[in-house]
């Protein structure tokens, strides 16, 4: 068994609290399916968002759904770079899991499927 990190990206269209829960949780979901795996898999969540996102904490979706009440969460803002995407939520999904890197599946949605065209599948 490894650690392996799970990427994942995604953007909301303002700055709104429901749209960061929702597009988190449908970012999370897709990062689950992608990888088959489940709560107890997960070692820990790290989320950052730019610093144009502050209307709620993207963990507060994560805690809100069944069964992951007890997966460690930690939220943080991204770097800010001059010229980066905007508006933009990101996961470092740690799981511990047999598959290799090549096999883990990294998920990119929304507008944030232009930032690693190169290791997303979605």
């Amino acid at each position: 068994m490894y650690a392996r990190g799970i990427r994942g990206a995604t953007t909301v269209e303002r700055n709104d609290a429901d749209e960061i829960r929702r597009e988190t949780t449908v970012l999370l979901e897709h990062i689950v399916a992608e990888n088959q795996i489940v709560p107890e898999d997960i070692v820990s969540i790290w989320i950052t968002m730019t610093q144009d996102l502050n209307a709620s904490f993207p963990a507060q979706a994560i805690r809100a759904m069944p069964g992951w009440e007890w997966v460690p969460l930690m939220c943080a803002v991204e770097v800010p770079v001059a010229g980066s995407l905007p508006l933009c939520i990101r996961l470092m999904v740690t799981v511990n899991t047999d598959k290799s890197q090549r096999e883990i599946r990294h998920v990119y949605l929304n507008e944030a499927s232009q930032l690693r065209p190169d290791l997303s599948t979605s």
